[in-house]
């Protein structure tokens, strides 16, 4: 198994965390006979040598000794070491590795040239090694052990290039396979088998459309539906959801009788066996309907039908993976969600019903408040499920950790951000407490007006943040943002506090400085020591906000144009942007500044330009530069397209060229912030406010 392994020079070699001269003791590992040993050596192969996917020098070098542990029958738990191999196979180099804003780093030091071909050949070469060893996957799909032969039908499918060889093997394996698991994995295979080999399509959909028919294991039926749905759309039948819904009631009762295989378990305290027991309680299940959700892509309405279908399961497990596959549908596609997420609402009160255990309940009612969290106003059709629930449970208004500060807790939270007003009474009731959450501020901007009864205790809390402690950032920020959106003015004396008392080395100060003069700036004139205060910051990092805030109480162009010019020529981008916004609000007063905005407008990062643009529009009215900056933005860059159509709002009129990117958002039905590879919290947010201004544009 290790001949050859002392040959490599594994210190010349490296992985996640530096010299590869611990890869020997890792591969070696993987062959004891002591599972924890086991365990833990996979871990470093995940944890270091193939880390978040990345596939180094030392990865590849480890491809032949995993190729030979794979096949040595004597060695234990060989299917995770087909799964490693298949992973290293779709793998990519650490020249893929993203910076926060989606630059690579050869990118983010200099001009990128040659990264996409180094990209490309860290991807060739992780496959070529994976391939040249694939025979071995051939001979694996026919193992003794079931988990090997569960991780060996796809590597066939994904690395042997044989494909009449390829289909032959998984059509003679589906016909003696006799374990349930290992056949979802063949009909899996099946379908990447098709998307990698249409030439040789035909034969692998006819197997397809036999293994979703009776008397096939309803389980198997869905998985085979799934694979149709995303390489034959039109095989699939004219009642799929009905079909679907049908068949995991089917599965549920099997499962609910004892007829299915049994979830595994006895997974070791490792980072691979945590992870496995985090998985879902059904993951069968969950992969299947996520499958068949993801190849129905953007028919939305058979996938709310199928949601309301598992949403209404009488199984728990169908449910809670209904309430997490919503998300997703949620996050990407723009529809009318009221039943679906008034279903997700009824799943708060699972507590109440004597057949599930407290794990389930549990498990289903916080899957339901994280996916209604997400929502915001969206969620409003399950407020009254969200409010009783708050209501009944008060042990749930606060999260309590063990090592960090309290946060605001799900219930609560998903409650007030959907805007109900009815959360307003239960968080003055915890602003009360002696310790309130930091995050609470945050959630009060959703309220409105109805958050109004809170101020006088906001206004408390802030007056007692400490002006020189680590938790400053936290504490103060959030109550900000709140006071900010009620425009409390009598706040004014607590946040003067903050800006003339805080330590110069507090973290974060420059943020909690902008936080304090945006509020002064939402709040107006009129206050003392108000001025004093913002002139005094016409020199600091914050000059642009607190020269806006300035203008807002004042009205004298004369006393913030030199600070706002000056800032435009810095070399920040945040102050730039700032002094622009500013700018914006001066109008013809800001003629001085056209210069700096001109070379705004020229700036090669998108938001730069849309804020450069916009304020000169402000400034001169001038429409002829203006809108072709704006509609590359928009079409380029989604993330902007909020900024153009607030923009377009004041334009009138003049923004009619534009006219025709609003009309075309309002009829799409992907929300503009869908994005491979991850997702925010406030995606679904952001999309929603750029479809209301979008209809103010419209409304003009």
């Amino acid at each position: 198994m290790f001949t050859g392994i002392d040959e490599v020079g594994w210190a010349s070699l490296r992985h996640a965390y530096g010299s590869a001269e611990d890869v020997p003791g890792l591969l070696r590992g993987l062959a004891s006979t002591d599972p924890v040993e086991r365990a833990g050596a996979l871990d470093g192969m995940y944890g270091a040598v193939h880390h978040q996917g990345i596939v180094y020098d030392s990865t590849l070098a480890c491809v032949p000794f995993l190729f030979a542990l794979a096949a040595r029958e004597e060695v234990a738990d060989r299917g995770g070491l087909v799964e490693l191999l298949v992973s290293i196979g779709r793998g990519h180099g650490p020249e893929e590795e993203e910076t926060a804003d989606g630059r690579g780093p050869e990118q983010e030091a200099g001009d990128g040239r040659g990264s996409e071909q180094e990209a490309t050949d860290g991807r060739g070469l992780a496959d070529v090694a994976v391939r040249a060893g694939a025979e071995v996957f051939a001979v694996l799909v026919g193992d003794r052990d079931s988990g090997v032969r569960r991780a060996a039908a796809e590597a066939l499918a994904q690395f042997l290039g044989q494909p009449a060889r390829v289909l032959g093997l998984l059509r003679q394996r589906i016909t003696v396979e006799r374990d349930d698991r290992v056949l979802l994995s063949l009909t899996e295979s099946l379908g990447l088998f098709v998307r990698r080999h249409p030439s040789h399509a035909a034969d692998a959909l006819d197997i397809l459309l036999t293994l979703g028919t009776p008397p096939y294991d309803p389980g198997l039926r869905l998985a085979a539906l799934g694979q149709l749905a995303g390489c034959a759309p039109d095989l699939l039948p004219a009642d799929l959801v009905p079909t679907v819904v049908e068949l995991l009631g089917e599965r549920s009762e099997q499962r609910r009788s004892g007829r299915s295989a049994p979830a595994e378990d006895g997974h070791p305290d490792t980072l691979a066996g945590r992870l496995r027991r985090l998985r879902p309680s059904d993951e069968e299940g969950a992969l299947l309907l996520r499958t068949l959700h993801t190849a129905l892509g953007g028919r939305v309405s058979d996938r709310i039908a199928l949601l309301e279908g598992q949403l209404t399961s009488p199984d728990a497990a169908d449910r809670c993976n209904g309430v997490w596959m919503s998300a997703g549908l949620f996050r990407e596609w723009r529809a009318d969600y009221t039943v679906p997420v008034e279903l997700i609402g009824e799943q708060l009160g699972a507590g109440a019903r004597p057949l599930l255990g407290a794990a389930v309940s549990d498990r289903l009612r916080d899957a339901a408040v994280s996916v209604l969290g997400d929502l915001y106003r969206l969620a409003a059709p399950a407020a009254n499920h969200l409010h009783a629930l708050v209501t009944s449970r008060p042990d749930l208004w606060v999260h309590r950790w063990e090592r960090r500060a309290p946060t605001l807790g799900g219930p609560l939270k998903s409650l007030a951000r959907s805007g109900d007003p009815r959360a307003t009474p239960v968080l003055a009731q915890v602003l009360a407490q002696p310790v309130a959450p930091d995050d609470l501020g945050r959630v009060i901007v959703h309220l409105g007006r109805s958050a109004a009864p809170l101020a006088p205790a906001l206004r408390h809390r802030l007056g007692q943040v400490p002006l020189d402690s680590p938790e400053t950032y936290e504490r103060a920020v959030p109550l900000l943002s709140a006071l900010t959106a009620l425009a409390d003015r009598e706040a004014v004396p607590e946040v003067l506090r903050l800006l003339g008392g805080m330590a110069d080395g507090v973290r974060s100060r420059p943020r909690i400085v902008e936080s304090a003069v945006r509020a002064l700036d939402a709040f107006g004139g009129g206050a003392e020591g108000v001025v004093p205060a913002l002139r005094g910051l016409l020199e600091s990092e914050c000059a642009g906000v607190a020269a806006g805030a300035l203008w807002s109480v004042e009205g004298d162009a004369s006393a913030v144009l030199p600070v706002l010019v000056r800032e435009l020529a810095g070399p920040d981008a945040h102050r730039r942007r700032a002094a622009a916004e500013a700018l914006a609000r001066l109008g013809s007063s800001a003629r001085d500044a056209l210069p700096g905005l001109s070379r705004m407008v020229e700036a090669e990062c998108a938001r730069e330009r849309t804020v450069g643009a916009c304020a000169l529009w402000r400034v001169t009215g001038e429409v002829e530069r203006v809108l072709p900056v704006l509609r590359s933005a928009w079409v380029e860059h989604p993330g902007v397209r909020g900024v153009v159509a607030a923009c377009l709002v004041d334009m009138g009129a003049a923004g009619a060229p534009l006219h025709d990117l609003v009309e075309a958002e309002l009829a799409a039905s992907r929300r503009h912030l869908v994005r491979s590879g991850g997702h925010g919290s406030q995606d679904v947010l952001e999309d929603e406010r750029l479809l209301e201004v979008c209809r103010e544009v419209r409304a003009e």
